[in-house]
């Protein structure tokens, strides 16, 4: 196993700010000692939007964040699409609120093709990582997009550290499957627990993220708490929420969605304006907080850092 088991406590967090702002496990405040740098200070986070966006002016901006202007934190908590609380926008932030149960410690479990598998608490899980702020642009297949400031990590630095075996050529996420505490999973809308997954070298672009949190705060219940992916250049339902299991695999995964509509959701799902949903253009999208459309960018924008993984493949067969 490639981390020391310990009980749950305080997060490892990581340096986010400037030198005002960063974050940890229970309050996003108190980073170790060993990660922090001398010029970082405590903020104590407001509750006020207005608040939690001023304060995120502060936050640094990574190597791929977006000039474009942020969707304002009540739409980001608010309007959101996370089936295992119900199938409308509003349902996730209504059901999710004492989501994830604080009583019930979170454990992910890393195992397959891999050298150091092993079942970690999330706190221990994440502890060895520097966290990043990183601002990307976050879409889905309804139409709907929204910008994102996300907190996390590359999936890279976990899957390093887990080392993957020559026959590992996809990697395999699965999300809580509890329906006391996940209402949503009562009904049979997709075959549970919701699962996804990423060819390996998908997986290790630095793009890819595992975020533990939003707007320099945690992430809520409906966001997808406490630990998510993040694939920027990928439609939204690819970014499994409350991961519970990561599991590197030889053959493709078959994912909830695929499963659910093979014709409407298939395994790659990039971002790409010149293939219709079988119900819907793809061509132009609706950013929240905007009245008109606007032209949906290949790739969402992130062209550059990841069409190389696609070269040779026909992206209207492979979508």
């Amino acid at each position: 196993m490639f981390f020391h088991k310990k009980r749950l406590g305080e997060l490892a967090a990581s340096e986010i700010t400037d030198q005002q702002v960063y974050v940890n496990r229970r309050q996003f405040l108190n980073r170790s000692a060993t990660m922090a740098t001398a010029s970082l200070l405590p903020l104590s986070l407001a509750n006020a939007t207005t608040e939690v966006e001023a304060t995120f002016l502060d936050l640094k901006q990574s190597a791929y964040s977006t000039d474009d202007e942020l969707t304002s934190y009540d739409s980001v908590t608010s309007y959101n699409n996370f089936y295992e609380f119900g199938t409308d926008k509003a349902s996730p932030a209504l059901l999710a609120t004492q989501f994830p149960d604080k009583s019930k410690p979170w454990r992910v479990t890393i195992e397959g093709e891999c050298d150091k598998p092993g079942e970690y608490d999330y706190d221990d899980l994440i502890r060895p990582f520097t966290l990043e702020e990183r601002v990307y642009r976050f879409r889905c297949v309804e139409g709907w997009s929204m910008v994102i400031p996300w907190v996390g990590f590359p999936l890279a630095d976990l899957i390093k550290q887990a080392q993957p075996n020559s026959r590992a050529k996809y990697v395999e996420f699965t999300t809580l499957y509890d329906p006391e505490q996940m209402p949503g999973q009562r009904r049979n809308v997709l075959d549970w627990p919701y699962t996804e997954g990423l060819r390996i070298d998908e997986a290790m672009n630095p793009l890819t993220l595992l975020s533990v949190g939003l707007y320099g705060k945690e992430l809520l219940g409906q966001n997808g708490a406490p630990i998510r992916l993040v694939v920027p250049w990928k439609y939204g339902f690819k970014s499994i929420k409350s991961i519970v299991n990561i599991r590197f695999v030889e053959e493709m995964p078959n994912s909830a969605w695929m499963k659910a509509g093979p014709r409407e959701y298939g395994f790659y799902s990039n971002v790409n304006p010149n293939v219709d949903h079988p119900r819907w253009s793809q061509s132009r999208e609706r950013r929240i907080g905007e009245f008109l459309k606007r032209k949906t960018d290949m790739y969402n924008g992130y062209g550059e850092q990841v069409s190389a993984l696609y070269t040779g493949m026909d992206l209207k067969k492979n979508f």
